[in-house]
């Protein structure tokens, strides 16, 4: 189940609030705490924004 945190992070990415080495350093703080299948799941909605 993807968390609060995690969704506000996948909108601001989406509304591009965030540069690259910012967006990956938020993830990097809640990244360990996540499924696979939770991972692959967020991969899918980023290839969609882009």
């Amino acid at each position: 189940m993807i968390t609060r945190e995690v969704r506000e992070w996948i909108e601001k990415v989406e509304r591009g609030q965030y540069n690259y080495e910012d967006a990956m350093y938020v993830f990097s703080q809640f990244a360990s705490c996540l499924t696979r299948d939770e991972l692959k799941l967020i991969k899918e909605k980023l290839k969609n924004i882009m």
